[in-house]
């Protein structure tokens, strides 16, 4: 059975698939330490003392599912980290966080997530991996339209966010986002609070990319309009998890999960916000 219930795998017009990186993404910023090699196959990100860098998709998406395969820095990596996520722009932006958290070497990288909406982030989400992410490539997924955001490890969800709006929780949901990945130095808080230094010694660190994928609308214009063999496909919309990846959702959040915004009282002393309240698997 499959984890979840795929997105339709063609969707017309509307529906954009990526695979190169030359003609998908730019280099933002970092000059040569950013390397599209193998004729658009791979992108590297590299870090040392003079700079990290970046990439950033040509394209917004506005709902759709988003496909990366990454290859994490190696050894000793605290300090640096490689983020990976959709974003519009502005002071009431939207965004969907992937951030991998380095670790000195032998301890796990931490998975940060986050969702932001009109500007409002502090949704908090952390887990260890079940496997080491440096040693070979893993797939990280977002699938996103309007009633839910599901974050996914090799196809395997570990994070459900709900719209809520009724319960007065903003929802990105009119905002297109580009993706955009980047990788830096934030040892003044990424490991134990900024108690571990990154160690430039072991530079430049270097995060791989490949496979790159996007199934999703560029417009909410081309979303609204999508047909599949002249008849109207509206199997986007309601995309959600079914049972079987539910209870691996679950496994995920009973053994790796770390950090849960939903449960921290010393936080939101005066009560947890409301996306929360319905259900802990948020």
């Amino acid at each position: 059975m499959l984890f979840f219930l795929l997105f339709v795998t063609s969707l017309m017009a509307s529906t954009t698939f990526a695979g190169n990186f030359y003609n998908d993404f730019d280099i933002t910023w970092g000059g040569p330490h950013a390397k599209i090699l193998n004729g658009g196959q791979l992108l590297t990100l590299s870090l040392d003392r003079a700079s990290g860098s970046g990439f950033r998709s040509k394209n917004e998406y506005l709902f759709g599912r988003i496909d990366m395969q990454l290859k994490l820095i190696a050894g000793d990596s605290a300090g640096t980290v490689t983020a990976y996520y959709l974003s519009s722009q502005g002071a009431t932006h939207d965004e969907i966080d992937f951030e991998f958290l380095g670790n000195v070497s032998g301890q796990p990288y931490i998975l940060h997530t986050n969702v932001f909406a009109q500007g409002k982030g502090g949704r908090e989400q952390q887990f260890y991996l079940w496997f080491d992410p440096t040693r070979n490539f893993h797939t990280y997924s977002i699938v996103w339209n309007p009633q839910r955001i599901i974050f996914l490890v090799d196809n395997i969800p570990i994070r459900e966010f709900n719209n809520a709006e009724k319960l007065g929780v903003p929802y990105p949901k009119s905002q297109p986002m580009r993706i955009y990945s980047s990788l830096w130095n934030a040892d003044d808080w990424a490991t134990r609070g900024g108690l571990v230094k990154t160690d430039w010694t072991k530079a430049p660190f270097t995060a791989y990319y490949r496979n790159f994928n996007a199934n999703a609308c560029t417009s909410a214009t081309s979303c609204s309009s999508t047909t599949k063999n002249g008849l109207r496909d509206d199997a986007w919309r309601t995309q959600e998890l079914d049972a079987w990846s539910r209870r691996r959702l679950r496994w995920v959040q009973k053994n790796y999960m770390i950090y849960n915004y939903c449960s921290d009282l010393k936080r939101f002393a005066q009560g947890v916000p409301p996306e929360c309240r319905p259900s802990r698997v948020h």
